[in-house]
Protein backbone atom coordinates (compact mmCIF):
# COMPACT_ATOMS: atom_id res chain seq x y z
CA UNK A 1 0.00 0.00 0.00
CA UNK A 2 2.93 2.13 0.26
CA UNK A 3 3.59 2.61 -3.80
CA UNK A 4 1.00 3.21 -6.50
CA UNK A 5 0.03 0.85 -8.73
CA UNK A 6 -1.94 0.98 -12.30
CA UNK A 7 -4.79 -1.19 -13.16
CA UNK A 8 -5.98 -1.22 -16.55
CA UNK A 9 -9.31 -2.85 -18.23
CA UNK A 10 -8.19 -4.03 -21.50
CA UNK A 11 -10.46 -5.57 -24.22
CA UNK A 12 -8.73 -7.75 -27.33
CA UNK A 13 -9.74 -11.01 -29.22
CA UNK A 14 -9.03 -13.99 -26.72
CA UNK A 15 -8.39 -11.47 -24.42
CA UNK A 16 -7.39 -13.67 -21.25
CA UNK A 17 -4.78 -16.00 -23.30
CA UNK A 18 -3.29 -13.26 -25.14
CA UNK A 19 -2.77 -10.80 -21.86
CA UNK A 20 -1.61 -14.26 -20.03
CA UNK A 21 0.89 -15.02 -23.04
CA UNK A 22 2.15 -11.41 -22.63
CA UNK A 23 2.62 -11.50 -19.10
CA UNK A 24 4.55 -14.44 -19.06
CA UNK A 25 7.13 -13.12 -21.63
CA UNK A 26 7.51 -9.95 -19.68
CA UNK A 27 7.93 -11.99 -16.62
CA UNK A 28 10.94 -14.57 -17.97
CA UNK A 29 12.35 -10.82 -19.02
CA UNK A 30 12.10 -9.07 -16.53
CA UNK A 31 13.59 -12.15 -14.27
CA UNK A 32 16.58 -12.42 -16.53
CA UNK A 33 17.07 -8.64 -15.33
CA UNK A 34 16.62 -8.80 -11.87
CA UNK A 35 15.81 -11.69 -8.79
CA UNK A 36 14.95 -9.11 -6.73
CA UNK A 37 11.75 -7.21 -6.04
CA UNK A 38 12.61 -3.42 -7.56
CA UNK A 39 11.27 -4.23 -10.42
CA UNK A 40 7.16 -4.04 -11.12
CA UNK A 41 4.69 -7.26 -10.42
CA UNK A 42 1.71 -8.00 -12.68
CA UNK A 43 -1.73 -9.58 -11.77
CA UNK A 44 -4.15 -10.06 -14.10
CA UNK A 45 -7.90 -11.19 -13.88
CA UNK A 46 -8.13 -14.85 -15.19
CA UNK A 47 -12.37 -15.70 -15.56
CA UNK A 48 -14.94 -13.00 -16.68
CA UNK A 49 -16.21 -13.52 -13.04
CA UNK A 50 -13.43 -12.41 -11.46
CA UNK A 51 -12.44 -9.48 -14.21
CA UNK A 52 -16.08 -7.80 -13.41
CA UNK A 53 -15.65 -8.31 -9.38
CA UNK A 54 -12.65 -6.49 -10.01
CA UNK A 55 -13.53 -4.29 -12.63
CA UNK A 56 -16.75 -2.44 -10.42
CA UNK A 57 -13.98 -1.81 -7.50
CA UNK A 58 -11.92 0.40 -10.05
CA UNK A 59 -14.14 2.07 -12.22
CA UNK A 60 -17.19 3.78 -12.90
CA UNK A 61 -19.85 3.19 -15.73
CA UNK A 62 -18.54 5.78 -17.63
CA UNK A 63 -14.82 4.25 -17.65
CA UNK A 64 -15.93 0.86 -18.39
CA UNK A 65 -18.69 1.52 -21.28
CA UNK A 66 -17.48 2.92 -24.70
CA UNK A 67 -19.98 5.56 -26.45
CA UNK A 68 -21.20 3.01 -29.43
CA UNK A 69 -22.34 0.64 -26.27
CA UNK A 70 -24.11 3.40 -24.39
CA UNK A 71 -25.82 3.89 -27.62
CA UNK A 72 -26.93 0.61 -28.09
CA UNK A 73 -28.19 -0.04 -24.52
CA UNK A 74 -30.09 3.48 -24.43
CA UNK A 75 -31.57 1.95 -27.77
CA UNK A 76 -32.22 -1.61 -26.78
CA UNK A 77 -32.85 -1.16 -23.17
CA UNK A 78 -34.56 2.08 -22.45
CA UNK A 79 -35.35 1.51 -18.72
CA UNK A 80 -36.36 4.60 -16.91
CA UNK A 81 -34.49 5.30 -13.70
CA UNK A 82 -32.00 2.35 -14.60
CA UNK A 83 -29.88 1.90 -11.72
CA UNK A 84 -25.88 2.18 -12.48
CA UNK A 85 -25.57 -1.36 -11.23
CA UNK A 86 -27.86 -2.81 -13.94
CA UNK A 87 -26.34 -1.13 -15.93
CA UNK A 88 -23.02 -3.02 -15.24
CA UNK A 89 -24.39 -6.31 -15.43
CA UNK A 90 -25.21 -5.62 -18.65
CA UNK A 91 -21.13 -5.54 -19.46
CA UNK A 92 -20.76 -8.95 -16.68
CA UNK A 93 -23.60 -10.80 -20.06
CA UNK A 94 -21.25 -8.81 -22.56
CA UNK A 95 -17.65 -10.68 -20.59
CA UNK A 96 -19.76 -14.17 -20.59
CA UNK A 97 -20.96 -13.96 -24.30
CA UNK A 98 -16.86 -14.54 -25.33
CA UNK A 99 -16.09 -13.50 -29.36
CA UNK A 100 -19.14 -12.20 -31.60
CA UNK A 101 -19.85 -13.71 -34.97
CA UNK A 102 -18.89 -11.47 -37.58
CA UNK A 103 -19.37 -11.89 -41.45
CA UNK A 104 -17.07 -11.27 -43.47
CA UNK A 105 -17.05 -11.28 -47.83
CA UNK A 106 -14.78 -13.84 -50.00
CA UNK A 107 -14.48 -13.00 -53.56
CA UNK A 108 -13.20 -16.00 -55.55
CA UNK A 109 -12.31 -14.40 -58.98
CA UNK A 110 -13.11 -15.63 -62.34
CA UNK A 111 -11.54 -19.19 -63.79
CA UNK A 112 -10.88 -20.34 -59.72
CA UNK A 113 -13.74 -21.30 -58.55
CA UNK A 114 -15.14 -23.14 -61.23
CA UNK A 115 -12.40 -25.88 -61.14
CA UNK A 116 -11.14 -24.88 -57.31
CA UNK A 117 -14.80 -24.50 -55.05
CA UNK A 118 -15.17 -28.21 -53.78
CA UNK A 119 -11.55 -27.82 -52.49
CA UNK A 120 -12.40 -24.22 -51.02
CA UNK A 121 -15.26 -25.23 -49.29
CA UNK A 122 -13.74 -28.33 -47.63
CA UNK A 123 -10.98 -25.78 -46.59
CA UNK A 124 -13.22 -23.18 -44.91
CA UNK A 125 -14.95 -25.69 -42.67
CA UNK A 126 -12.30 -27.07 -41.63
CA UNK A 127 -11.24 -23.62 -40.46
CA UNK A 128 -14.42 -23.10 -38.82
CA UNK A 129 -16.02 -21.22 -41.25
CA UNK A 130 -19.84 -20.83 -41.99
CA UNK A 131 -21.68 -20.16 -45.38
CA UNK A 132 -24.30 -18.03 -44.77
CA UNK A 133 -24.40 -16.67 -47.93
CA UNK A 134 -23.65 -17.19 -51.68
CA UNK A 135 -24.30 -16.09 -54.83
CA UNK A 136 -22.45 -16.26 -58.64
CA UNK A 137 -22.24 -13.06 -60.63
CA UNK A 138 -20.67 -11.14 -63.31
CA UNK A 139 -19.20 -8.07 -62.11
CA UNK A 140 -19.52 -4.35 -63.76
CA UNK A 141 -16.74 -1.96 -64.39
CA UNK A 142 -17.73 -0.28 -60.49
CA UNK A 143 -18.04 -2.62 -58.18
CA UNK A 144 -15.15 -4.07 -59.88
CA UNK A 145 -12.98 -0.53 -59.28
CA UNK A 146 -14.65 -0.70 -55.70
CA UNK A 147 -12.80 -3.69 -54.51
CA UNK A 148 -9.25 -2.58 -54.92
CA UNK A 149 -7.16 -1.15 -52.41
CA UNK A 150 -6.84 2.61 -52.44
CA UNK A 151 -3.40 2.78 -53.74
CA UNK A 152 -4.29 0.55 -57.11
CA UNK A 153 -7.25 2.88 -57.19
CA UNK A 154 -4.74 5.91 -57.65
CA UNK A 155 -3.10 4.13 -60.97
CA UNK A 156 -4.98 4.20 -64.24
CA UNK A 157 -3.19 1.35 -65.38
CA UNK A 158 -3.75 -1.15 -62.73
CA UNK A 159 -7.70 -0.06 -62.31
CA UNK A 160 -8.15 -1.27 -65.89
CA UNK A 161 -5.97 -4.63 -65.60
CA UNK A 162 -7.83 -5.68 -62.59
CA UNK A 163 -11.32 -4.21 -63.67
CA UNK A 164 -11.12 -5.84 -66.78
CA UNK A 165 -9.84 -9.35 -65.67
CA UNK A 166 -12.69 -8.91 -62.91
CA UNK A 167 -15.31 -8.63 -65.43
CA UNK A 168 -13.81 -11.47 -67.52
CA UNK A 169 -16.37 -13.46 -66.40
CA UNK A 170 -18.46 -14.70 -63.48
CA UNK A 171 -17.41 -14.56 -59.91
CA UNK A 172 -18.44 -16.25 -56.67
CA UNK A 173 -19.16 -14.04 -53.73
CA UNK A 174 -19.45 -15.88 -49.91
CA UNK A 175 -20.29 -14.48 -47.17
CA UNK A 176 -19.00 -15.99 -43.94
CA UNK A 177 -19.41 -16.13 -40.09
CA UNK A 178 -17.23 -16.76 -37.31
CA UNK A 179 -15.81 -15.39 -34.25
CA UNK A 180 -13.21 -13.15 -35.49
CA UNK A 181 -13.77 -13.51 -39.23
CA UNK A 182 -12.21 -10.84 -41.04
CA UNK A 183 -8.53 -11.39 -39.39
CA UNK A 184 -9.10 -14.74 -39.97
CA UNK A 185 -9.81 -14.67 -43.88
CA UNK A 186 -6.99 -12.48 -44.46
CA UNK A 187 -4.86 -14.88 -42.93
CA UNK A 188 -5.76 -17.44 -44.92
CA UNK A 189 -5.49 -15.58 -48.34
CA UNK A 190 -1.88 -13.95 -47.74
CA UNK A 191 -0.48 -10.99 -49.58
CA UNK A 192 -1.77 -10.00 -52.54
CA UNK A 193 0.77 -10.72 -54.61
CA UNK A 194 1.34 -14.64 -54.45
CA UNK A 195 4.62 -15.03 -55.19
CA UNK A 196 5.23 -13.15 -51.53
CA UNK A 197 2.43 -15.57 -50.15
CA UNK A 198 4.37 -18.87 -51.72
CA UNK A 199 7.94 -17.17 -50.41
CA UNK A 200 5.73 -16.70 -46.56
CA UNK A 201 3.79 -20.02 -46.93
CA UNK A 202 3.10 -22.22 -49.44
CA UNK A 203 -0.51 -23.23 -47.89
CA UNK A 204 -1.73 -19.36 -48.14
CA UNK A 205 -4.57 -19.54 -50.45
CA UNK A 206 -3.26 -16.78 -52.94
CA UNK A 207 0.22 -19.06 -53.55
CA UNK A 208 -2.17 -21.78 -54.29
CA UNK A 209 -4.35 -20.52 -56.77
CA UNK A 210 -3.07 -17.44 -57.80
CA UNK A 211 -0.85 -16.58 -60.55
CA UNK A 212 -0.13 -12.65 -60.55
CA UNK A 213 -1.09 -9.60 -58.71
CA UNK A 214 -3.78 -9.29 -60.86
CA UNK A 215 -4.82 -13.01 -61.57
CA UNK A 216 -4.50 -13.37 -57.37
CA UNK A 217 -7.33 -15.97 -56.69
CA UNK A 218 -9.11 -13.84 -54.72
CA UNK A 219 -11.04 -11.33 -52.75
CA UNK A 220 -11.46 -10.74 -48.86
CA UNK A 221 -12.91 -7.85 -46.84
CA UNK A 222 -9.45 -6.36 -45.19
CA UNK A 223 -11.34 -4.75 -42.91
CA UNK A 224 -14.53 -4.92 -40.31
CA UNK A 225 -16.34 -1.64 -41.75
CA UNK A 226 -15.33 -2.51 -45.46
CA UNK A 227 -17.00 -6.21 -44.36
CA UNK A 228 -20.29 -4.11 -43.51
CA UNK A 229 -19.86 -2.51 -46.80
CA UNK A 230 -19.47 -5.84 -48.71
CA UNK A 231 -22.08 -7.67 -47.36
CA UNK A 232 -24.66 -4.80 -48.17
CA UNK A 233 -23.11 -4.61 -51.71
CA UNK A 234 -23.18 -8.18 -52.65
CA UNK A 235 -26.70 -9.46 -50.48
CA UNK A 236 -28.72 -6.18 -49.86
CA UNK A 237 -31.23 -8.73 -49.82
CA UNK A 238 -29.89 -10.30 -46.72
CA UNK A 239 -28.41 -13.49 -45.30
CA UNK A 240 -29.93 -16.88 -45.47
CA UNK A 241 -28.78 -18.01 -41.63
CA UNK A 242 -26.59 -15.63 -40.02
CA UNK A 243 -26.57 -15.43 -36.47
CA UNK A 244 -25.85 -12.00 -34.10
CA UNK A 245 -26.31 -8.48 -35.00
CA UNK A 246 -28.37 -7.64 -37.96
CA UNK A 247 -25.97 -6.03 -40.84
CA UNK A 248 -28.07 -2.63 -40.30
CA UNK A 249 -27.13 -2.48 -36.26
CA UNK A 250 -23.55 -3.36 -37.62
CA UNK A 251 -23.30 -0.48 -39.74
CA UNK A 252 -24.36 1.99 -36.79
Amino acid sequence: TCSPVLVCALRGIDAFQALGAALQGWTQGRDRLSTGDSLPQALMALTPEVTFRQAILFFTEADLVTEHTKLTQICFSPVVGESWRCRAESLFSFLQAGAQLLCTVLLIKPGVWSRGLPRILRDLHLEKFCVVGMKHLELGAAAAASLLPCELQQDPAAVEAHCAYLTSGTALVLCLQRPNAVKKLMDLLGPEDPQLAQALDPRLWRAQYGTSTVQNGFYGSRSYAMAVQDVNLFFPEGLCCAQGQPVQEQEV
